[in-house]
């Protein structure tokens, strides 16, 4: 038997909160005793203990917890899992929208004290790529990283088992989606001949002239590489031709703080 203070301190709960489900007749102690008011508890009601709280950290109020309490063991163990995975891709989520708060605050902050040295403009040469396609939301990078991750994993499997050689590093450009939205083209240079595969091979044209900025570190923080481009593209005269394309010249392993991507907006 345990005192009341032994077994919250077990169960990981607090002594006000045993009390209290004492009071409600949620989790009666195994003995009261009758001269002092002490209570006691045992070691398997840990187990009821566990899973009142496991159903208190799916929502439940403690009045649906007396009702439910009783459910099978299988059922509480899968409700568990699926509230795992949510609260997963929520925090991935916030995670996601905390890092774009950042970089836009690293815009703001950055506003009127931007070097331009850092731009240069150059020819884009045509190049044979194999691709796979995907539409985003839109063009925010939270909606675009949970897309073109998987596209550009996938089709290095295809590549893979068609025997086809990555020629170079990967390019993804982007278009408009006919009901909205943003179509996410992936893709990787290769010598092959179009047709017969389970990806598409394309020609991407010459670009003549283009205006590039290196940005360094995860895709998440690239806002503040895009808009320095625009602002500089705006004050030199130009005029943005459509999406800017992404050359990644370092990514996808090690520290995301050395990842390198070319970013290539196209100039009318």
């Amino acid at each position: 038997m345990f005192s009341i203070g032994e077994f919250a301190r077990h169960g990981r709960v607090s002594v006000r909160m045993l009390r209290h489900y004492d009071s409600i007749g949620l989790l009666r102690p195994a003995h009261v005793d009758p001269a002092s008011g002490y209570r006691s508890y045992e070691a398997r009601q840990l187990s009821d203990l566990n899973r009142i709280v496991a159903l208190k950290d799916l929502g439940f109020t403690l009045d649906q917890v007396r009702r439910v309490d009783k459910i099978d063991l299988d059922e509480l163990q899968g409700m568990l899992r699926l509230r795992r995975a949510e609260l997963r891709a929520r925090i991935e989520d916030d995670t996601a929208r905390l890092a774009q708060v950042g970089a836009r605050l690293q815009s703001i902050e950055e506003e009127g004290a931007m070097p331009s040295d850092d731009i240069v403009i150059k020819r884009l040469p045509a190049v044979r790529v194999a691709e796979l396609t995907a539409v985003a939301e839109s063009f925010e990078p939270r909606s675009i990283t949970p897309v073109i991750g998987p596209l550009y994993e996938e089709l290095c499997a295809r590549l893979d088992r068609a025997g086809v050689a990555i020629a170079g590093e990967g390019i993804a450009y982007y278009e408009d989606a006919p009901d909205g939205g943003v179509v996410v083209h992936a893709a990787l240079p290769v010598n092959v001949e179009a047709g017969g595969h389970d990806f598409e091979v394309v020609d991407l044209p010459e670009v003549e002239r283009a205006a590039t900025i290196v940005h360094k570190g995860p895709m998440d923080g690239v806002m503040p590489s895009v808009q320095r481009l625009a602002r500089w593209i705006d004050d030199s005269g130009f005029r943005s031709a459509g999406y800017n394309r992404e050359l990644y010249i370092e990514y996808g392993t090690g520290d995301p703080s050395t990842w390198t991507t070319e970013l290539q907006e196209p100039l009318r």
